[in-house]
C-alpha cells in the first residue's frame, strides 16, 4: 500500500511537472504570436472604403426621336458598339435632294469648262452676219431716202419717212454690234469668274451632303469604351438631345477604391505603393491595386468609414486604382485595403 502512494505521488510530480511545461509553452507561443502579430501590424496598413467607377453618361449629338435601343441594363458592351439608333427619314430625304442639286450643278459646272459648243458657235456667228447684214441694208436704204427727199425737196419723200430710215440705222447697227459682241463672247468662252463661282456652288453643296452623311452617321449611338450599361434613361419614342443622356455607362477600366487614412498613418504610405484589394464576395481571392491619390488636406470622416476609432477623426483621402478585367468590383461595394508599408519606395 505505502509503494502504491508513493508511485501515485511521484506520477502526480511528472504529471503537474508536464502540465507545467505545456503552459509555459502555450505562454511562450502565445507571446511569440502576439509579437508577431504586432510585427505584421506594424508592417501593415488596413484602410476601409468604397469601389469607385467611371462613368460615362451617353447622349446623341443631335435631336431626334429615338428609334430602337439595342442593349438592356447589365449588358457587356465593347468600344463602338452600336447602343441605339435615331428615326433618320429627314436626314435621307435631305440627302435625296441634295445628291439631285449636286448633279444638276455638276452639269453646270462640266458646261463652263468645256466652253461653247461648235453648233452654238455657229448659231452666234449666224446671228452676227444676219444684224450686219440688216445694218447694211438699213444704210443702204436711208441714201436712197436721203437722195429721193434731197431731189424733190421733200416732195416725193416726207421728213418722217426720212427720219424713220435714220432711226432704223441706228437700231439695226445697235444690234449688229451686239451679235458681235455675243459671237466674240461665244469665242472665248466663259469667264474664270463664272468658272469659279460653279465650282465653288458645287462645293458648298457636296460639303452640305457630307455633313448629312455626318448626321446619317451620329444617328447612331456607339459605346465609347468597353464597359457594363448601368441604366438606360430614355426608352424607343422619346425624343433624344444632347443634353438628354440616353445611357449610362460604367466603364471597365481604372476602377478605384476610395479610402482614408488617418493622419499618423500618413506617413507610412505614398504614390505609387502596391496594394491588395478584398471584399466580402471574394474574401480568398484579393485583386492587386496601387495608391494614385492622396489628398492634401483632411477632411471630416465620411460616413462609409466603418471603423469606430475613426469617427471623429479627420482623415486624408486615398485612392487605390485597380485593374478588374473580370468586373468583380461594383460601384459602391465596401471594400477592404491592404498595404505592406515596408516596400522599397523607387
Amino acid at each position: 500500500m505505502g509503494t502504491f502512494w508513493k508511485n501515485f505521488l511521484e506520477d502526480k510530480k511528472k504529471l503537474a511537472a508536464l502540465i507545467g511545461g505545456i503552459v509555459l509553452l502555450c505562454g511562450l507561443g502565445g507571446y511569440g504570436y502576439q509579437k508577431y502579430q504586432a510585427r505584421k501590424a506594424a508592417r501593415q496598413l488596413t484602410l476601409y472604403g468604397n469601389v469607385d467607377v467611371r462613368e460615362v453618361a451617353v447622349a446623341f449629338r443631335q435631336s431626334d426621336r429615338i428609334a430602337e435601343e439595342l442593349v438592356e441594363e447589365g449588358d457587356k458592351v465593347t468600344k463602338g458598339q452600336v447602343l441605339a439608333r435615331l428615326d433618320t427619314d429627314e436626314l435621307k430625304i435631305k440627302k435625296s435632294k441634295l445628291q439631285a442639286q449636286i448633279a444638276a450643278q455638276q452639269s453646270v459646272v462640266d458646261k463652263l469648262h468645256n466652253g461653247t459648243r461648235t453648233e452654238d458657235l455657229e448659231a452666234a456667228r449666224a446671228k452676227a452676219d444676219e444684224a450686219a447684214a440688216q445694218a447694211d441694208q438699213a444704210r443702204q436704204d436711208l441714201d436712197r431716202v436721203e437722195n429721193a427727199y434731197s431731189s424733190s425737196n421733200g416732195r416725193s419723200v416726207s421728213r418722217q419717212d426720212r427720219d424713220a430710215a435714220r432711226t432704223r440705222v441706228d437700231v439695226t447697227a445697235a444690234k449688229a454690234e451686239a451679235a458681235q459682241q455675243e459671237y466674240e463672247k461665244a469665242q472665248a468662252g466663259p469667264r474664270e469668274e463664272d468658272v469659279a463661282g460653279g465650282e465653288a456652288q458645287l462645293k458648298a453643296l457636296q460639303e452640305d451632303a457630307r455633313h448629312v452623311d455626318y448626321l446619317l452617321g451620329q444617328s447612331e449611338l456607339k459605346a465609347p469604351a468597353d464597359g457594363v450599361i448601368r441604366s438606360r434613361l430614355l426608352e424607343a419614342g422619346d425624343m433624344a438631345s444632347p443634353q438628354k443622356p440616353v445611357f449610362k455607362l460604367s466603364l471597365n477600366d481604372k476602377k478605384w477604391v476610395r479610402a482614408y487614412v488617418s493622419e499618423k498613418d500618413l506617413g507610412r504610405i505614398y504614390e505609387g505603393m502596391k496594394a491588395r484589394i478584398y471584399t466580402d464576395s471574394h474574401p480568398g481571392n484579393p485583386i492587386t491595386g496601387q495608391i494614385g491619390y492622396i489628398s492634401s488636406t483632411a477632411e471630416f470622416t465620411p460616413k462609409t468609414v466603418q471603423t469606430t476609432e475613426l469617427r471623429t477623426s479627420l482623415l486624408y483621402e486615398v485612392r487605390v486604382y485597380v485593374t478588374d478585367p473580370d468586373n468583380v468590383l461594383r460601384m459602391g461595394m465596401p471594400a477592404t485595403v491592404k498595404i505592406d508599408t515596408e516596400q522599397s519606395h523607387d
